[in-house]
């Protein structure tokens, strides 16, 4: 049987690719499993003049997969500032180029978005085609609250900065989402449990794979797990458990919150990150800040 040109296969059933008009193309693709990804998805990519993929090597496997010969290039953090001019050119040109990241959906904690923008202030089309995401698979699958969640990707990797920034968010009202990398997820997990106590929470990984693995617990517990000789390859996604009314915070964690805060940014927009995390008065929490940044100008001079 010969393989159509601009087509692909389904269980060695041949299917027609999609007519595309010009314009950019988000397609998500799965997070493990290569069958979670809409037939939508396959005519996009099938039909598409070019693929834009975060690594070519990773995308290859699933193009292989479905018998897509579309041609594809590197878009990722390395080379986007260079590439993504030429990208630009092309769908103004007429072409139709699809977007992917090694897995689940483009856009998310990738270069994508500034594509997204550059191609809408520009006037060009841009489609999404929603599909897989390691955000709402592990929310899902935690049975922690979902009515309200706050996705926060990658912690910072320098210790003192990602500890304030915890600080930050451990008043927010709502579950969270972070994404952690097995080399990290132990150091993580310990700062975790020392700010957020005995939360509940939940560490998703391999989700959609054969070993997929969804362990919920206090953070301590967690912690001490991860510790231990728990198998820690691959990526992670972390699930915490909002805070409970009997987490209201004291004096002194609304002073550390603000601290950190204040060694970021200016006054106004600390008060309005405790603000927001916390509830709290306006006035109250900016009087406070007004006063602990007084104390470290007078501390500096």
């Amino acid at each position: 049987m010969t393989q159509p040109r601009r087509g692909f296969y389904i269980a060695g059933m041949p299917y027609p690719a999609s007519q595309l008009a010009a314009g950019l193309y988000l397609v998500a693709t799965p997070i493990g499993n290569l069958g979670d990804i809409t037939v939508r998805a396959l005519q996009t990519l099938a039909g598409a003049d070019l693929i834009a993929c975060e690594d070519t090597r990773v995308s290859r496997k699933l193009l292989e997969h479905y018998g897509i010969a579309t041609a594809t290039t590197p878009y990722h953090d390395h080379n986007a500032a260079a590439v993504r001019p030429a990208l630009l050119r092309r769908i103004a040109d007429g072409a139709a180029i699809a977007l992917i990241s090694d897995a689940g959906t483009p856009a998310i904690s990738d270069p994508g978005y500034k594509l997204v923008r550059e191609a809408r202030d520009a006037g060009l089309a841009v489609t999404a085609l929603p599909g897989a995401s390691s955000v709402l698979a592990a929310l899902v699958a935690s049975g922690l609250p979902t009515d309200r969640f706050l996705f926060e990707g990658f912690l910072p990797v320098k210790a003192a900065q990602r500890r304030s920034r915890l600080s930050i968010l451990s008043r927010v009202p709502a579950s969270l989402v972070l994404f952690e990398s097995g080399s990290r997820i132990e150091a993580t997990l310990r700062d975790l449990a020392a700010t957020f106590g005995d939360r509940e929470a939940a560490i998703c990984r391999e989700l959609t794979k054969l070993h997929e693995e969804v362990r919920r617990a206090p953070l301590p517990a967690l912690a001490a797990h991860y510790a231990g000789e728990a198998e820690t390859r691959g990526e992670f996604v972390i699930v915490i458990a909002p805070p409970g009314e009997e987490e209201a915070p004291g004096t002194d964690q609304i002073d550390a919150m603000l601290r950190a805060a204040l060694l970021r940014v200016s006054v106004k927009d600390a008060v309005g990150e405790i603000v927001a995390a916390t509830g709290l008065p306006r006035r109250d929490v900016y009087r406070r800040a007004l006063e602990l940044a007084k104390e470290r100008s007078d501390a500096i001079a």
